[in-house]
């Protein structure tokens, strides 16, 4: 248990809701979820499952009909043909890079994870009993992946490489020509695993188009999809996530699953199935909004002194440069929550490259991040 890490954003959130009791006014850009209500048709959906009596266990996988409409939506957004014995539903994103992990890492393998990158990366790594090799995520690449800063750390132990855009927790986009060139050096290692964590998939901006490493065959075998309902459809709570990958692979998840979650909530997926075949247009309202978001958080934080912010084109975070201000993330963040009433996230909460550096979440009202950046100024002016 002391090899395994934990997720700062609920520890910040709690500390965030212990000082909203005490009755201090807290604007929360710390949590990486929608602020939206997941879309009527889907709520409609799930409560209709309930009344039809889909309250009961299903298959450890996931029903067939679900993953069946998982096959379609991947096929149809990646480009690829997809099969239902390839897709294995789960309850969220968390699970299938933790099955991953438990079903292919042996101790003293190497993984190779983002740093700065979603906290639970370097904590399964270790957990495991795998080596976990951090690749800088760097703000002078706009946060995107360098190929060659993979490349130059596989050796005869790397057994997994785990790849992440749009990313967590910068926002950074991975330009396809960069992901080619990590695979193709991965081609000649057969014995080496990917990772591709695509939950952010649908959030891209400014004419951004998402590209999967599973649409190269050479390769496509030895890659397991990440990817659920939670960011795009709003639908944190209702714990829906689905892996894609070999279907002998897929079988050992099935596995997994029947000694840890015996199958996801069988009303979740019938709302799942909505989500994916249903109307999209909730969607696209979310995204238009998240993009207006994007643009004024990033020019208020430009405005404070000793603060500086690339616009992101992906997710909903932003990840400013706050080195100037001599505290450390840590410090940082704490002091814009408890003298300013501000939730952020420091970013070495996603691994040491972080440090210098803050994530704020722009999933809230326009005008509650207006008024959380004047209260972030207030703070650092006192400084």
């Amino acid at each position: 248990m002391d090899r395994l890490g934990t997720e700062t954003a609920f520890e910040v959130l709690a500390k965030a809701k212990a000082l909203e009791a005490q009755g201090q006014d807290i604007i929360h850009l710390e949590i990486g979820e929608p602020d939206f209500d997941t879309p009527k048709n889907i709520i409609e959906a799930g409560v209709d499952a309930m009344r039809g009596g889909w309250t009961h266990y299903g298959p450890a996988n996931g029903q067939p009909e679900v993953r069946e409409a998982v096959a379609d939506y991947v096929s149809r957004t990646r480009g690829i043909s997809v099969n239902a014995d390839e897709v294995t539903i789960v309850p969220g994103g968390k699970p299938t890079m933790f099955y991953a992990m438990l079903a292919l890492i042996e101790r003293g393998d190497e993984v190779i994870y983002p740093n700065p990158g979603f906290p639970i990366y370097e904590s399964m790594i270790n957990f495991t009993g795998g080596k976990a090799v951090a690749c800088p995520i760097r703000e002078v690449n706009a946060f995107a992946l360098d190929p060659e800063d993979v490349i130059s750390r596989l050796t005869p132990r790397t057994k997994m490489v785990i790849l992440n855009s749009p990313a967590n927790p910068t926002g950074g986009v991975t330009p396809k020509e960069s992901l080619e060139k990590v695979i193709e050096a991965l081609k000649d290692r057969p014995d080496i695993w990917i990772l591709s964590d695509e939950i952010y998939s649908r959030m891209l901006y400014d004419g951004h188009e998402h590209y999967s490493p599973m649409v190269d065959p050479d390769i496509r075998d030895r890659i397991i999809l990440l990817d659920g309902w939670s960011k795009t459809y709003a639908m944190t709570g209702w714990r829906m996530g689905f892996g894609v990958m070999r279907p002998d692979l897929a079988a050992m998840f099935t596995k997994l699953m029947v000694n840890s979650n015996s199958c996801t909530a069988s009303f979740s997926q019938r709302a799942g199935m909505e989500a994916l075949n249903g109307d999209q247009s909730a969607v696209d309202d979310m995204l238009k909004k998240f993009d207006g978001r994007r643009k004024r958080i990033t020019e208020l934080i430009n405005d404070i002194p000793g603060m500086s912010c690339h616009l992101p084109v992906g997710a909903f975070y932003v990840f400013p440069n706050v080195k100037e201000l001599g505290l450390s993330s840590a410090e940082l963040q704490d002091k814009i929550l408890y003298e300013g009433g501000v939730s952020c996230l420091a970013g070495t909460s996603f691994g040491a490259e972080g440090e210098g550096y803050i994530r704020f979440s722009y999933a809230n009202s326009i005008e509650k991040i207006e008024e959380g950046m004047r209260r972030v100024r207030k703070v650092v002016e006192s400084l």
